[in-house]
């Protein structure tokens, strides 16, 4: 899971969290979107870096393994290829997905990679959507150990998706 509202106004791991860094975010994007309209065509962000650099974060060589291989590359993928458009995060810049977490009734079941660089962000949408609600007896967090973030695309070769905890939560909690 990613919180893409979160990352869109405060960067990855909240690196860009003040007032100053999301005006010159806003700032940018709104000059792109300028240049996007004058010139007819939408800059993109980009995909997944290729080549992947030496000194790579492991999340990136994490999604360069999945996005860029056979196991997950495709042509249509933004992620295999040129990704969104630069433009494309600015309505989820002033928009927190998660505000009303805790009005969830129904059940909700968060499966998250222990090494996922992401993982931060099931943790802290978890925690909101159970703290002072009164609907927590069919919500949980299910962190799966040494799993990546993409290991919980295709299973990484770890069988890391936990079909049998899917299938007994769905049993439980959505008859």
């Amino acid at each position: 899971m990613y919180d893409m509202s979160r990352v869109a106004g405060n960067g990855y791991f909240d690196s860009e969290d003040n007032e100053e860094a999301r005006h010159r975010m806003r700032v940018a994007v709104n000059s792109q979107r300028t240049k996007d309209y004058q010139s007819g065509d939408y800059a993109r962000a980009g995909g997944v870096i290729d080549p992947l650099p030496e000194e790579a974060p492991y999340f990136v060589e994490d999604y360069y393994d999945y996005y860029k291989t056979p196991r997950g590359y495709h042509p249509r993928s933004l992620n295999s290829n040129d990704g969104w458009t630069v433009t494309t995060g600015t309505s989820l810049m002033n928009t927190r997905l998660f505000t009303y977490a805790k009005e969830i009734r129904s059940a909700v079941l968060m499966i998250h990679g222990e090494k996922a660089h992401s993982c931060y962000m099931s943790r802290d949408a978890y925690a909101d959507m159970v703290r002072d609600s009164h609907y927590t007896d069919n919500k949980e967090l299910l962190i799966i150990p040494e799993a990546s973030h993409t290991d919980l695309y295709d299973g990484g070769g770890k069988d890391a998706i936990p079909f049998d905890k899917i299938a007994a939560f769905i049993e439980e909690h959505m008859k």
